[in-house]
């Protein structure tokens, strides 16, 4: 339906085309930025009617007949020169039906659309699969088509925005939220996964409490807006939370302060980062960019490889179960026969490069590299050896690696929140990169279904646009066949122009906040409009414009306050719980 009233006619002082026109508006009405609204123009030839939709970008007024600008001092402040206002609107078309690219005709009358013509407008009609996007500044929900997020017809997100104004993680949980309540997953509803990698503080590790805003009945207002998107108020039913174990602790417990129910320890066992080739993911871009330490990494990653599986056999054959560490020759000055540590591998390593190179076994080791090149890879292995010893474990049973492992697609949780905020940035690296390459090869195995998002912030940092490194190389390769092996990457930064452009210019769906007034000018927003990129500068918290290939213009949204806990203050707590915590400090 439309309004009953036109808001205004198609102006005739302005050129009028098929994909934008300009309004003249009803002084006694209100049309503002992106209102939709709707044109039906009789053809010329008297065979028909063609409607044209179409979001408002732009709107003015200004005196008609006023010459010099001191003449508004005469109208409004002396009441002596009659004059008229001109309050216009510039529409850029969405779409017209049927498909005939008329110009619609001056003085056509345009009227609000709203119900079913607001939804033909924005193609909401014409989605398969849609899934709320977030609450328009008409009151009424946005939905994206899930085909183009899931890989079916497009995959992948992409979040921009400046930090702590533009909600870029809070948009991603929504999103995450949105699709997990919505009936589009159907049948795979149970069988599909995320991944969150939580970058600040342990804001994300409560996800699964009711947020206190809500338990409390007070937020009213935010209630009704999941209404509108018929989604419930709840949290995340199903997550799990997955820590780093503390540095320098014989005991394996997670380094995590505000919470301590619900939490498990992740880690890798020495064999298994040998086995399955993840000892490229300990060296960032700067390192490799320099000399020939790529093609020395790849040797010994693969010679490493070798001595893993020729160890799982030795397990096979003595009938026991593959075990954490390496069983090698004696190595070292104490001539240690097992690498259990990851300074032992760094040892041995040391030994099998740099000393006695005349061996033949040793000359193999370091193939047709120069010394140097040896010596500066055992430089940057002792210098993030701190970082990541904790994390590279050869000193474990064979059940203890299979209790820490962290697989997403195995968990029984939907969400799995996995914590990196206390490593270094090479740590951060690596953890993220042995978690993205041992999923798309189990992918690559398992096939298409069911799908996993990865939600990773700071995207710049992980696929930089210049230099290169194994992580991303991965990131390109997940965002250009990510889609066909079922992982969507929804990831976010501050600035898109600093991302690879291959990872970003994959994504299908694009969502800004915020934008530094540089930054918007990049051509990575050209799918914004000039109005919006100006709008982009000064967007509260919260509200998000979002592009999507089905509707040819970026549409302004907003998302309610989460009905999750974000952090630990938001949790709501029954009245029994309270009660019980009153018990236990009275108890101390």
């Amino acid at each position: 339906m439309i309004s009953s009233e036109p808001i205004g006619f198609v102006l005739g002082t302005k050129e009028a085309t098929p994909l934008e026109f300009w309004i003249a508006v009803d002084a006694k009405k209100v049309l503002r930025l992106d209102d939709v609204v709707e044109v039906q123009t009789q053809r010329p030839d008297g065979q028909g009617i063609v409607h044209f939709y179409g979001v408002v970008d732009y709107v003015r007024t200004q005196y008609e007949g006023a010459q010099f600008d001191t003449d508004t001092f005469l109208v409004a402040k002396e009441g002596i020169l009659p004059i008229n206002i001109s309050y216009t609107a510039h529409v850029q078309v969405t779409r017209i039906e049927p498909e005939e690219y008329l110009p619609p005709q001056p003085g056509d009358p345009v009227h609000l659309a709203i119900g079913k013509q607001l939804a033909s407008a924005l193609y909401f009609d014409s989605m398969d699969t849609p899934i709320p996007a977030g609450i328009m500044n008409n009151g009424n929900a946005a939905y994206f088509n899930y085909s183009f997020i899931n890989g079916e017809k497009g995959a992948h997100v992409n979040i921009s925005g400046v930090s702590g104004v533009a909600t870029k993680t809070s948009y991603a949980l929504f999103l995450l939220y949105s699709i997990f309540n919505s009936p589009v997953l159907g049948s795979y509803k149970a069988n599909t996964k995320a991944l969150i990698f939580n970058v600040k503080g342990e804001d994300l590790f409560f996800l699964d409490k009711l947020n206190q805003n809500y338990g409390n009945l007070e937020n009213q207002k935010d209630k009704n807006k999941y209404e509108l998107m018929n989604l419930p108020v709840q949290p995340f039913k199903s997550a799990s939370f997955r820590a780093t174990p503390k540095r320098d602790s014989r005991t394996i417990d997670s380094d995590l302060e505000q919470r301590s129910e619900g939490i498990s320890v992740y880690l890798w066992s020495i064999r298994e980062l040998c086995r399955d080739r993840l000892f490229r993911f300990l060296f960032t871009g700067e390192d490799l960019d320099r000399g020939n330490l790529s093609y020395l990494v790849t040797t010994v990653e693969e010679r490493l490889a070798r001595l893993a599986e020729e160890n799982d056999q030795s397990d096979r054959q003595n009938r026991r179960k593959p075990q954490a560490y390496l069983q090698v020759e004696a190595f070292g000055e104490e001539s240690k026969t097992q690498i259990k540590t990851f300074r032992d591998l760094i040892d041995f390593l040391e030994d099998k490069l740099l000393n006695d190179e005349d061996r033949e076994e040793n000359r193999r080791w370091l193939g047709r590299n120069v010394p140097a090149t040896a010596e500066a890879m055992i430089r940057r292995l002792y210098g993030i050896s701190s970082e990541v010893g904790h994390l590279i474990r050869g000193d474990l049973s064979p059940d203890e690696v299979a209790k820490y492992q962290l697989n997403p697609l195995a968990s029984d949780a939907q969400l799995t929140v996995t914590d990196i905020h206390k490593l270094s940035a090479r740590a951060q690296k690596f953890v993220v990169g042995v978690l993205l390459q041992k999923l798309f090869f189990q992918k690559e195995k398992q096939g298409r279904e069911p799908v996993v998002f990865i939600v990773l912030d700071e995207l710049n940092k992980y696929a930089p646009r210049d230099g290169r490194s194994p992580i991303k190389d991965l990131l390109v390769d997940i965002a250009e066949r990510g889609r066909s092996l079922g992982i969507i990457l929804i990831g976010a930064q501050q600035t898109a122009s600093e991302v690879e452009r291959r990872v970003v210019g994959q994504a299908a769906i694009r969502v800004v906040g915020r934008l530094d007034s540089a930054e918007a000018e990049r051509p990575e927003y050209n799918f914004l409009t000039g109005s919006c990129r100006k709008r982009a500068l000064f967007l509260k918290s919260g509200t998000m414009f979002v592009h999507q290939p089905e509707v040819p213009a970026p549409i302004l949204v907003n998302f309610p306050f989460p009905a999750y806990a974000t952090r630990k203050e938001e949790v709501f707590l029954s009245q029994a719980e309270i009660t019980s915590i009153e018990a236990d400090i009275d108890r101390f």
